[in-house]
């Protein structure tokens, strides 16, 4: 347990140190939040707070990936090598997000990376992933079922879809999730912990290490993330750490157990899915706000009661979610 514990303080604490160099160049780069007019009023307020954040995740990631890469690489490469998956669709998100956060925040253009073009990005790095898995490190087809306590092999030609499909439409709902002060980090934090106390249980190292690095990073990005915000993490974080949970899910396989561990990001995008269907059908809007969080938050709610109670729904999943396996 002792190395857990040192990878996810050392995580911490570098994530802390990159957060303080890079949120002052943010500010001073005035690469600020742009709020909707249309969207809650106390929100603009915050326009102006630096966004892309999720840069201070995709460094300490990359840093501690690396670092531990080498440490491994002498004594345990099979361990090492292992790690590379899930590093590399992790940053990839985080990359394709960071392109979309500079075209919006740096070069101005409000519709940032097109719609066409941001999926595509996504759904490349998702295959690459996949195929990675299942033919260069041979981790099988097969899926847990939780509380079946089976696993069920798919044939190829359904599993590589259905994988990706599993990966997009995590990194999508973690994406909605993001808008309030730290209540996606908060959230994801949570579901990150769940995976990894799995991992830890079942002894696979590799997720256990990186499961590590996510937590460490994301629980020092909240620091300055939590109401009100210093900062804000953009696609750039958002979209990394949709990533992060789908690849660990999927390397585990355990895509099934998303449905219960990350309850929250499945409403909230639920209720962007019925808000549409209902106003197309009725003209009509179903919830004030879609998503979910922004019905609490018009309905009176404050921010950090949103984060507590979308945060403690996570927690009690995902003990759910350990009972499951």
């Amino acid at each position: 347990m002792s190395f857990q514990i040192k990878i996810l303080l050392l995580s911490f604490a570098v994530s802390i140190i990159i957060s303080l160099i890079v949120i002052p160049i943010l500010r001073k780069l005035k690469v600020g939040q742009s709020e909707r007019e249309d969207g809650p009023q106390s929100h603009l307020k915050k326009k102006g707070t630096p966004t892309m954040g999720g840069l201070i995740l995709i460094i300490t990631t990359l840093l501690l990936s690396a670092f531990l890469y080498i440490d491994y690489a002498g004594n345990e490469p099979e361990i090492a090598t292992r790690l590379l998956p899930m590093v590399f669709v992790t940053i990839g998100f985080g990359l394709i997000g960071f392109i979309d956060d500079f075209k919006k925040v740096v070069l101005h253009n409000t519709d940032g990376l097109s719609p066409k073009l941001k999926m595509l990005g996504l759904m490349v790095i998702a295959v690459a992933y996949v195929v990675m898995l299942v033919f260069n490190f041979e981790n099988g087809t097969d899926i847990y079922i939780p509380f079946v306590n089976k696993y069920i092999t798919l044939p190829l030609w359904l599993y590589i879809p259905f994988a990706v499909i599993v990966i997009l439409a995590t990194t999508n709902a973690v994406n909605l999730t993001d808008g309030i002060d730290g209540l996606s980090t908060s959230v994801t934090t949570i579901i990150l912990t769940c995976l990894t106390v799995i991992s830890i249980i079942w002894d696979i190292k590799e997720t256990t290490i990186f499961g590590c690095i996510m937590i460490g990073s994301a629980l020092g990005f909240l620091l300055f993330n939590l109401h009100p915000a210093h900062v804000f993490m953009g696609d750039t974080g958002s979209l990394l750490l949709g990533g992060a949970i789908a690849g660990i899910a999927l390397y585990l396989k355990l895509p099934l157990l998303l449905i219960i561990i990350a309850i929250v990001p499945v409403i909230e995008t639920a209720s962007v899915i019925l808000q549409v269907a209902y106003f197309k059908k009725t003209g009509n809007r179903l919830f004030k706000m879609a998503p979910i969080h922004h019905h609490f938050e018009l309905s009176g709610w404050k921010e950090n009661k949103i984060v507590s109670i979308f945060s403690l729904v996570t927690l009690i999943m995902s003990m759910v979610g350990i009972m499951a396996i």
